[in-house]
């Protein structure tokens, strides 16, 4: 069984996968000097994917977890402009939404046509926006000592050690094992350690009922499709069964497309796979040029089923201790571009309450807090976001109508931009203070 390095801490963390979440949490450990050994399946750090947005309060929290963290994520962004900042500009993209003169909506004497800017929905002030995934994750793995990780460990299976510690016996495919006094599950929404926690009938994902190609495209070409204002916007063309995403990243050199789609299930074992160009653009035969010519430029455009979790009824076990983080407890779809963010929260809260913790017994303590206090922010993201996606796609209980989708949207995003990050901390060390107390022996 591997040693873990020692430290003046009475315990010791595994954190399974060396993602956003993963490396985020070891570097809010390592500002506690709190000792852990981050594990990850693949050969190296890397991200899949392309954008990945995060809102100004929760870049506010990079900051708190540690300024360096924060400053990763300013050298990479893109960041949105204006104060406030416009998050999207809503166009219809679906000709079937005109009428026989083009026209999807009249107001105060107005007409507006397919592809004519609707509304604008602004986001909050502060820096926020989108970065590239992997660029994010260079940033973070800077931060992270290269003993603390080790790479080609597949979690296996978590096992309560023989020796009344109470410990985890990590067990992994390759053969070895590791005692830590607990493990933190931050391996995304396949989770294996999900699957320990919850069993694996209740952990696995299940489809959204929504499909998208992503896609990038050169900012050269972008402006020629888009014009010089367009393609350094954020903007979202909605219609019926299908919405499209186009947002700069790589510092405004690249403009990523992501195009959603409708379908009742998703039966390919592979949840990303190949596509034609003519079998992307049937999908959006009835949209308009803009959107037709944005979807026909993308550069070696995917399939990617978007699958989500079922909500957890914990995301904590005591026989041995193990707790989920991110995408492995809450795994949403992406409309309403807080994902990432969620699991950065998570890191802020979890690693906090850790270094609360002096005996290893009150990890299950500071893990149940953790629990109570993220567990109905982060499910609730997973269920707003699923609605987010059918009312884009005007399947949602308004339909089609323009005015109801402006008011819906231009609300809907307030419980998430703003939280206050320091109110949660606060409650659930209220929580842990009060369940350590009533452990302690009479």
């Amino acid at each position: 069984m591997a040693t873990i390095p020692t430290s003046s801490q009475p315990f010791n963390i595994a954190i399974i996968g060396g993602g956003i979440a993963g490396l985020t949490l070891a570097t809010g450990l390592l500002k506690h000097d709190v000792p852990f050994t981050l594990y990850e399946s693949a050969s190296k750090f890397g991200e899949i994917g392309a954008g990945v947005g995060f809102h100004a309060n929760m870049v506010r929290t990079m900051d708190l977890i540690s300024p360096k963290i924060r400053e990763g994520f300013l050298r990479s962004a893109n960041l949105l402009n204006g104060n406030p900042p416009v998050w999207f500009t809503v166009r219809v993209g679906d000709e079937r939404k005109a009428d026989g003169n083009g026209i999807v909506l009249r107001r105060d004497g107005k007409e507006f046509q397919v592809d004519e800017a609707l509304f604008d929905v602004y986001a909050r002030s502060g820096p926020a926006g989108g970065i590239h995934r992997a660029h994010f994750v260079d940033e973070l793995v800077k931060l992270i000592p290269s003993d603390r990780t080790q790479f080609r460990k597949r979690l296996v299976d978590i096992t309560e050690v023989e020796d009344g510690s109470g410990d985890a016996c990590v067990h992994f495919a390759d053969g070895t094992t590791a005692q830590h006094s607990a493990v933190i599950g931050c391996d995304g929404i396949k989770s294996r350690t999900r699957e320990l926690v919850l069993g694996e009938g209740d952990a696995k994902p299940v489809f959204s009922g929504k499909y998208a190609y992503r896609g990038l495209i050169p900012m050269t070409e972008a402006k020629k499709i888009m014009g010089e204002e367009g393609a350094m916007g954020k903007h979202i063309y909605v219609g019926y069964g299908g919405h499209v995403l186009t947002f700069p990243i790589a510092k405004g050199t690249i403009v990523n497309v992501v195009a959603f789609n409708s379908r009742e299930n998703w039966t390919d074992p592979e949840w990303v796979v190949q596509t034609s160009r003519d079998g992307m653009l049937a999908d959006y035969s009835t949209w308009c040029p803009t959107v037709q010519s944005i979807v026909s430029a993308m550069q070696k455009p995917d399939i990617w089923a978007l699958f989500n979790h079922n909500p957890a009824p914990t995301y904590v076990k005591t026989r041995p201790r193990i707790c989920l983080l991110g995408d492995a407890a809450h795994a949403s779809t992406p409309h309403s571009g807080a994902g990432a963010g969620m699991c950065i929260e998570d890191c802020y809260i979890l690693s906090s309450l850790i270094a609360d913790v002096t005996d290893a017994k009150n990890l299950e303590t500071a893990f149940k807090a953790y629990d109570e206090v993220r567990r109905p922010r982060s499910l609730k993201l997973v269920k707003e976001s699923k609605e987010a996606g059918m009312l884009y796609d005007f399947e949602g209980p308004t339909g089609d109508d323009i005015e109801a989708l402006e008011s819906n949207m231009k609300h809907r995003m307030n419980w998430i931009w703003d939280a206050d990050i320091s109110l949660d901390l606060e409650q659930a060390r209220m929580i842990f203070n009060q369940n350590a107390k009533d452990a302690l022996p009479i």
